[in-house]
């Protein structure tokens, strides 16, 4: 990382900037962030960042092969296929840990997935930390290719709306105004002026949905699709008018199909010099020792049922092996300093746009901060310079 950056970062460092940096955050939009915002960015060299780059580029290149399209096949569960499926997910993202092997930093896989992230949130957070923190050099973006502010917005604008009316595009999920996420909602409806509507307010007519928007009830011709669907399992209460078995007139960004053909389930297929072994876990193989690798199950978000702590015992009583995998634990750098002498760790989300008549396009990062055994809020809970963010770099 970039040593003579952070320190003059530290140095200038305040909790008043800190507190100035959640007021720009959290009053920006119409709701404010229900996840911890971290202190502060991580500074990438250009060499990390090239690195970084090219690991994401060389995973993104296999799941566009033949063979992983093949392997992909048995990916979505019996019953689950959406009709309708496009040539290729609109988003792709690609986490990468940032490890320490042989006393050097590195990037190395740790999940992947066809589902947007805060593509919009990350937008505004790169804004406020440039009005915040005047020890951030101009130069320094978060954006990749030489991408520029206005470029991203219409090419974002354009993958998830086409040539089509904002008002029939629709950004959808179960009860939005509860979800940990809503703040990109919010920053995606400033943006682009399609609104967050729950599944639940959707009518469907034939082969068509439609929603209320102020009182008229409006044709959806575009879903920015946000429902992550083993919630979608677990909320049978909801009254929702439509299955998305249904075959239906409207086109997904990205299509539900796409959640399971690049997910977790991709990854004992990924070989790469940035990849880790991984095995479903009704072919982990006898040689490997379990205690090096983590269980995961296939279609869980934001590390639900992760178990760092497997046994053979364990594997023998999963009564479902193949939904689950084991991936060869990494080696996380302590590597950011903080004020209070503890180091944090990151881990570093490359974001892909590919709009439907275009090619995939790396175009932001998102970073998570942790000093715990994981990423998540209740591995780090008390703990500051933790939570989520964003990597720069000289342009």
């Amino acid at each position: 990382m970039d040593a003579e950056l952070r320190a003059r970062f530290n140095a200038d460092f305040s909790p008043e900037k800190y507190a100035a940096l959640l007021r720009c955050v959290n009053e920006s939009v119409r709701w404010p962030a229900d996840f911890r915002i971290c202190e502060t960015p991580i500074f990438l060299t250009r060499e990390f960042t090239a690195e970084a780059v090219a690991a994401a580029q060389a995973i993104r290149a296999q799941t566009q092969g033949p063979e992983f399209l093949q392997h992909a096949a048995s990916a979505i569960p019996a019953g689950l296929a959406v009709p309708n499926e496009s040539a290729h997910p609109e988003f792709l993202i690609i986490d990468l840990g940032i490890c320490v092997e042989d006393g050097r930093l590195v990037p190395r896989l740790i999940e992947l997935q066809a589902f947007p992230s805060l593509y919009a949130f990350q937008f505004m957070l790169l804004g406020c930390m440039r009005k915040t923190f005047r020890a951030i050099p101009a130069g320094w973006t978060s954006a990749f290719g030489g991408l520029h502010d206005n470029e991203y917005i219409e090419l974002l604008r354009h993958t998830i709306m086409g040539g089509a009316n904002p008002e029939n595009v629709i950004l959808l999920e179960i009860e939005p105004e509860k979800q940990k996420t809503r703040i990109d909602f919010a920053c995606t409806e400033a943006l682009l002026g399609i609104r967050a509507v729950c599944l639940t307010k959707l009518k469907k007519k034939g082969r068509q949905l439609f929603y209320d928007r102020d009182g008229r009830e409006v044709r959806i011709d575009r879903i920015y699709n946000r429902v992550i669907f083993d919630e979608l399992e677990r909320r049978p209460d909801l009254p929702v008018a439509f299955s998305f078995q249904d075959d239906l007139e409207v086109r997904w960004i990205a299509h539900p199909n796409w959640y399971y053909r690049i997910s977790k389930h991709s990854l004992p297929f990924l070989k790469t010099g940035h990849t880790s072994p991984a095995y479903f876990a009704d072919e982990f193989p006898p040689n490997e020792s379990i205690d090096d690798y983590v269980l995961k199950p296939l279609y869980s978000f934001a590390g639900l049922g992760v178990d760092m702590g497997p046994t053979m015992e364990k594997l023998a009583a999963l009564a479902r092996p193949r939904a689950w995998i084991l991936q060869r634990k990494v080696n996380y750098a302590a590597f950011v300093p903080t004020p209070d002498g503890a180091k944090s760790k990151a881990e570093l989300r490359m974001m892909f746009l590919w709009p439907e008549d275009g090619e995939p396009v790396l175009v932001n990062n998102l970073v998570r901060m942790s000093q715990g055994k994981m990423m998540g809020v209740d591995f780090n809970k008390e703990k500051t310079w933790v939570g989520s963010s964003i990597a720069l770099h000289p342009r």
